[in-house]
């Protein structure tokens, strides 16, 4: 990594090691390359999530989300948001770029109709101080996980599963209807989201090494950026559970 705090030029200067030198400039070449790849993933996420709740506001105003949501095809809207999720991950390798970033934009507009219902059962206020209150949160996990000596690794892969325990319980809990495992799903639902905005920004950051240069570096921006969506998406809805202030 290149040392910032170095007041010497960049020069070899008389008795410098051209060695040295040579990878101090190979390793100051990286960083720029990796700032300029997690500043991409960051404006494409941070994009989706603008276009996402623009959708959201426009479609639940103009009184289409209560004319949608009592109709077969509010399953359509329900279900596309996972449906692109599943396309872009699994055929990644098969797409183009060009391709995947149009599924990108699509998918931030299908989750935006998705998340119209918000505005019909949280007030403007709760839904804006919640949506502040989880960017605050995203970007110090963010800034977290890329500064980290620590590694992550392992506690992904707990998050992951705990990722699937969750959706088993929000899929029981359609059943049982309990307000207590309701208020334990949402607890825990942002306490998982949370370590995965730090796990993923840090794997992000050391996906770089591999992805630099190659014809997959596109990919990796556009695909980086889905996940910190998700991440910042996920903590943003099941905080507004304790946070929304209902209509």
């Amino acid at each position: 990594m290149a040392n910032w705090n170095d007041p010497r030029p960049n020069g070899t200067g008389f008795g410098a090691s051209p060695s040295l030198s040579g990878a101090s400039t190979r390793g100051e070449v990286f960083d720029a390359g990796l700032r300029r790849h997690m500043l991409s993933i960051y404006n494409y996420m941070a994009s989706g999530v603008m276009l996402s709740g623009i959708v959201a506001l426009l479609f639940a105003t103009s009184g289409m989300t209560q004319a949608v949501m009592g109709t077969p095809l509010k399953w359509l809207i329900i279900l596309a948001p996972l449906a692109f999720v599943m396309f872009m991950s699994f055929g990644a390798n098969k797409f183009s770029t060009t391709a995947l970033q149009g599924m990108f934009w699509g998918f931030a507009v299908a989750m935006g109709l998705s998340m119209s219902t918000i505005f019909l059962v949280y007030t403007g206020t709760s839904i804006a101080v919640t949506f502040f209150a989880t960017a605050g949160a995203f970007a110090g996990l963010s800034l977290y996980g890329y500064t980290t000596k620590k590694d992550l690794s392992g506690m992904g892969t707990f998050l992951i599963m705990g990722v699937v325990g969750l959706l088993i319980a929000m899929v029981l809990n359609m059943f049982l209807q309990s307000s207590g495992l309701a208020l334990a799903i949402s607890f825990l639902g942002v306490l998982i989201f949370a370590g995965l905005t730090a796990y993923d920004t840090q794997r992000l950051k050391e996906q770089y090494a591999y992805v630099a240069g190659t014809d997959f570096a596109g990919k990796a921006v556009v695909l980086g950026a889905l996940s910190l969506y998700l991440d910042f998406i996920n903590m943003f809805q099941f905080l507004l559970q304790f946070m929304g202030e209902r209509r």
